[in-house]
């Protein structure tokens, strides 16, 4: 019996008030799996990793998750449901510290569970515990990105959407970021990225949509869609040098 995808969207229009954004969009996401979204300014890739959360409006097309249509859900049950949102930009509590941050992150668990959920993504995320007593707002960016996305692992989502990760980072840092992507896939966890960083995104992803006009233009393995000459001359700069993932 061929399991459920973890996610599959079939012709999903949404947007904000009375524009559709999104248009008959349809994909569908292997659990385990990382599909990064690429596209221009204003293609709607924000928009669809919102629609899926069930931050903005939808108009129709339906959300499937593990089976199940989820699309008249609210946002806390679709958490509740197993799906993970990191939005764009910073999004912890500045003046309070790696800890009490985590703490806050365990909002939604039972207490019983907190010291349980704290130290599973500690373990994972080892700079969290070395980190531990210091200010949020004095880590660097790709520090508070790893905290930022450990707050929402705490929850044990199923499918994690991550809204342009590397957005501001060095090199290095991007690098690491998206080595914790493929380390949060590697244990089991759905991963929907929108990243600017075309290249480097593309080098941990399994499958690569690219979006136009809220529309799928192209969707294909990461690999096949990276040597794409329209891909590359459009988000790749036409010349650059191929490298191992």
């Amino acid at each position: 019996m061929t399991p459920y995808p973890k996610l599959e969207l079939i012709d999903l229009c949404a947007g904000y008030g009375d524009v559709q954004i999104v248009r008959d969009f349809s994909t569908r996401l292997q659990p385990g799996s990382i599909s990064t979204l690429i596209g221009g300014n204003g293609a709607g890739k924000s928009t669809l990793l919102r629609a899926i959360f069930g931050t903005n409006r939808w108009f129709s097309g339906q959300i499937i998750l593990n089976g199940d249509a989820i699309e008249h859900l609210s946002p806390s049950e679709r958490l509740q449901r197993g799906i993970g949102f990191v939005p764009q930009g910073r999004c912890n509590f500045p003046q309070m510290t790696v800890a009490e941050n985590l703490k806050m992150g365990c909002y939604t668990l039972p207490g019983r569970t907190h010291r349980a959920a704290i130290a599973r993504v500690t373990a994972q995320f080892p700079l969290l515990t070395r980190k531990w007593s210091e200010i949020a707002g004095n880590l660097s960016g790709g520090e508070q990105q790893v905290l930022e996305t450990a707050m929402v692992l705490l929850s044990g989502p199923q499918l994690l959407l991550l809204d342009e990760p590397s957005l501001g980072l060095s090199p290095k840092m991007q690098a690491e970021v998206f080595a914790v992507a493929r380390q949060i896939a590697a244990a089991g966890v759905t991963v929907l990225v929108v990243e600017q960083n075309v290249h480097g995104a593309l080098l941990v992803s399994d499958t690569a949509i690219v979006m136009e006009l809220g529309r799928k233009f192209l969707e294909g393995p990461a690999a096949e869609v990276r040597t794409d000459p329209r891909i590359r001359e459009a988000y790749l700069g036409g010349n650059i040098k191929e490298t191992s993932a």
